[in-house]
């Protein structure tokens, strides 16, 4: 009698969790629109028949395909978990128990999506409509004339269907972005670099290595890390590697490829790290560099104070982003509507098509996650970067757009008479709610949020010398792209600069802030002239 009472106790508990559990894939589907739904058919191509996938109507469709082919239970939700990871839904994976830091951290040894379906899906992330359009026009010859209008991941499956595309072959999706964009080409270019885990000898590799002098030294030392990570700290399930590489040829590996970056001549080294340079940054060798905006409100038409020494950061900013090569444009004491409609004056400019990217510049008052108008009317950040998404301005689609706010995100501190908060009073401001500056970046690759200070906080600007953070990031402008660096390691730097610095009691400080979105590195060309000052 007792055994039977456990058992109809344990029943229900079990119960209890699946029905628990089956809530939170409600409430999971629930939050997911139509996208949501196409993205994750597609991710799960590799594991549910396509029959089966025809007939989803909704994620919970979804849902209940994996957990009949055992993918997915109350005990096990991580394929799930890593599925909403993939299409950027982050906020539901709390309802799974899991964070994005704890998906990623589990990724290498329980991930089910495929390399090549995950190559898929950024590429059908990163095509605009623009691109899209050429590459239908391209393969017009292999579309059914009733399929014409096709969204990007359509166009993919359909693809696979034809047999024009497959893990193995991927030939048709080079040719076509060789010809449509070079970022794509390049996400193409990665997956077949990581695929190379079926080894040839040891010899055969190391005998190309040394026979071009060292120019597949690259190249091949990413091969031997491929090699590494999957077959000794990866352990990944269904995965074999046939090589010749034994521990013995390691140690030899690593010794002789020392010795060649040691003594292979300095032009071979410099273009072997040139390639590698070129794979990981932004392109900027175009014929125009760029725009550069600088907004400088000084004046502001009631309570706001004038901003004392903004003329010297606009200033300054003009010759050093035209030292870079950018094409400056200043303006002075815009109205709230004015920066609108500039914004949207830039956003339409047919002539960003031939520049490598595009920077922005605001010296205001601010609060949380906005900026100050002449007419003291708050404009958003985020709707002011908005106007340069992909969508909204396709001229700029994949190319590296910065943006600098020398403005404070918080509450005026009393200063000394030397030096000036740009913000307004306490009282208005301890009302606003706090925004950070990942929230005021679009939620899309290729864009970059300097703030002079974190959020809540003043930002300092000296009335004869200028703000801090505007004369930080340009002296270090010019001291660090001469060496080539890249420009978050520059912000690092203009934020080592304005921690140590201190009004003269030693009282105030400041933090500035980076936020970004940038897939790549993004490196300014030495200019031929020396820096400005």
């Amino acid at each position: 009698l007792l055994s039977g009472r456990e058992t109809v106790g344990s029943s229900n508990m079990e119960d209890d969790v699946s029905l628990k559990f089956r809530q939170q894939l409600l409430l999971i589907d629930e939050n997911l629109v139509t996208e949501d739904v196409t993205a994750l058919k597609f991710l799960c191509t590799d594991l549910l028949t396509s029959k089966k996938l025809e007939s989803v109507k909704s994620a919970v469709d979804i849902f209940e395909l994996l957990m009949a082919e055992e993918y997915l239970n109350e005990k096990d939700t991580f394929l799930l978990a890593e599925l909403l990871y993939r299409i950027k839904c982050h906020s539901l994976l709390k309802k799974l128990g899991y964070t994005k830091e704890k998906v990623q951290e589990y990724l290498h040894e329980k991930g089910r999506v495929s390399p090549y379906r995950q190559m898929l899906y950024e590429l059908s992330e990163n095509i605009t409509n623009e691109m899209l359009k050429d590459i239908i026009f391209l393969l017009q010859n292999c579309i059914p004339k009733r399929r014409i209008t096709l969204s990007a991941l359509e166009l993919l499956v359909l693809l696979e269907k034809q047999g024009l595309l497959t893990e193995n072959n991927v030939q048709m999706l080079e040719e076509v972005c060789m010809n449509v964009s070079p970022d794509l080409l390049e996400t193409v270019n990665c997956y077949k670099r990581a695929k190379v885990c079926i080894f040839p000898s040891f010899e055969v590799l190391w005998s190309d290595c040394k026979h071009t002098g060292g120019k597949v030294l690259f190249p091949f030392l990413f091969s031997v890390l491929i090699y590494l990570s999957v077959s000794i700290d990866l352990h990944l399930p269904n995965v074999q590697i046939h090589t010749g590489l034994t521990k013995r040829h390691l140690a030899s590996l690593i010794l002789s490829l020392s010795a060649l970056s040691i003594s292979a001549p300095g032009g071979e080294r410099s273009a072997s790290q040139g390639i590698f340079v070129k794979m990981t940054s932004y392109k900027m060798d175009g014929p125009h560099r760029g725009f550069c905006l600088v907004i400088n409100n000084v004046n502001f038409d009631g309570s706001l104070q004038q901003r004392k020494g903004s003329c010297k950061d606009a200033g300054e900013l003009e010759r050093v982003f035209t030292w870079l090569g950018l094409d400056v444009r200043t303006y002075t004491d815009l109205t709230s509507r004015e920066i609108k409609e500039l914004m949207q004056t830039w956003q339409c400019l047919q002539d960003h098509k031939d520049r490598d990217c595009f920077i922005c510049c605001i010296l205001s008052h601010g609060e949380s996650g906005a900026i100050y108008g002449k007419d003291e009317e708050l404009v958003s950040i985020r709707m002011i970067m908005s106007h340069f998404t992909a969508k909204q301005c396709p001229q700029l689609a994949e190319k590296p757009k910065l943006f600098f706010i020398q403005a404070c995100q918080g509450k005026e501190i009393q200063c000394p008479v030397y030096v000036e908060a740009d913000a307004r009073i306490p009282d208005l401001l301890s009302m606003q709610q706090s925004v950070s500056p990942s929230e005021s970046i679009p939620e899309e690759a290729d864009f970059l949020l300097g703030m002079a200070t974190i959020d809540g906080y003043v930002s300092f600007r000296h009335i004869q010398q200028g703000a801090w953070y505007i004369q930080a990031l340009c002296s270090k402008l010019q001291l660090l792209v001469p060496r080539g660096e890249d420009i978050l390691s520059i912000l690092t730097e203009v934020n080592e600069d304005v921690g140590r610095r201190v009004d003269r009691l030693g009282t105030k400080k400041q933090m500035p802030q980076p936020a970004y979105t940038l897939r790549r590195k993004f490196i300014f060309p030495v200019p031929r002239d020396p820096p400005p000052s």
